[in-house]
């Protein structure tokens, strides 16, 4: 596997104050030539063919922007990367392709896939990563920018069918309750495609998860019905440590004395107050005429 080389490149500013001056002074020795002899001398021609050699060291100036490398290339082989930024001088004969270092990010298309239950569900994600290896990411794949987009899709189609999109199982991960531990394993994923083409994942988060549209409708009823479920159920927990502390506390501080029956219906009238969904309506016993 081919690995960056770091190539120290001349100044630029240095190269060119040479090649300005030597131009200068072959411009300066023609016309000298052609004005002492009247004519083209063997000087003056040899001026002229120094001009086309002038010129061509001058191609080997290139400018190296911050967070930019150049590649280097020589008949196909790899020399090395230039990474200070300024006006730089190498061999004219090398082809030095730009490569940016910046930080960058997209966001993946929705993916539709079926999670670990079966169920269609939508998923995107958005994937901010870099190239931190120049020579892998020229040579080692064939477009760095499109393979990490490719990869990073198939990474999220991948992690969409390891997880449920919701679980009320206590200790099973899900994509919508565990969101920290799946963008976690999202970016190790990634990364791990992303290796052998020279680039760093910095940060990989989930930004669209959803139901498929065929079976949102049906989630979202079953969702209402596992809350009312667990609302119900800890209203009646609740409900049955009330009766309880009053049914105590009247026999502790011996208000009233109250049989079996009583007991039970006094169970009864409270655990309607408290676990009914709408307003109880208070009945007033005013007595029998017999």
């Amino acid at each position: 596997m081919l690995k960056e080389r770091v190539h120290v490149a001349s100044s630029g500013w240095l190269a060119l104050a040479v090649l300005s001056t030597a131009l200068a002074a072959v411009v300066v020795l023609f016309l000298v030539d052609v004005a002492d002899n009247g004519q083209i001398g063997f000087l003056g021609f040899t001026m002229l063919l120094s001009v086309p050699i002038i010129v061509f060291l001058l191609v080997g100036l290139f400018v190296v922007n911050p967070n930019e490398g150049r590649v280097l290339q020589l008949f196909g082989r790899y020399v090395g990367t230039v990474k200070d930024p300024g006006l730089r001088w190498a061999n004219p004969l090398f082809t030095k392709r730009r490569l940016s270092l910046r930080v960058r990010n997209f966001e993946t298309e929705r993916s539709k896939v079926n999670d670990v239950d079966g169920n269609p569900i939508e998923m995107a994600a958005v994937v901010v990563w870099k190239v931190v290896d120049t020579a892998e990411a020229s040579f080692e794949v064939d477009d760095y920018e499109n393979f990490v987009q490719v990869q990073s899709e198939s990474a999220v189609r991948n992690l969409a069918t390891r997880y449920p999109y919701d679980t009320r199982e206590a200790g099973r991960r899900s994509l919508r309750g565990d969101t920290e531990e799946i963008a976690g394993q999202l970016q190790t994923e990634i990364q791990g495609r992303l290796d052998k083409a020279g680039v760093e994942v910095i940060e990989a988060r989930i930004t669209h998860l959803a139901y498929a549209a065929e079976i949102a409708a049906a989630m979202l009823q079953r969702q209402q019905a596992g809350a009312i479920v667990a609302a119900r159920t800890e209203l009646v927990d609740g409900a049955v440590g009330m009766v309880e502390m009053a049914l105590d506390r009247l026999s502790s501080q011996q208000i009233v004395e109250l049989d079996e029956e009583r007991k039970a219906t006094m169970v009864s009238n409270l655990l309607v107050v408290l676990c009914g969904d709408k307003s109880t309506q208070p009945v007033v016993n005013t007595g029998s005429l017999y």
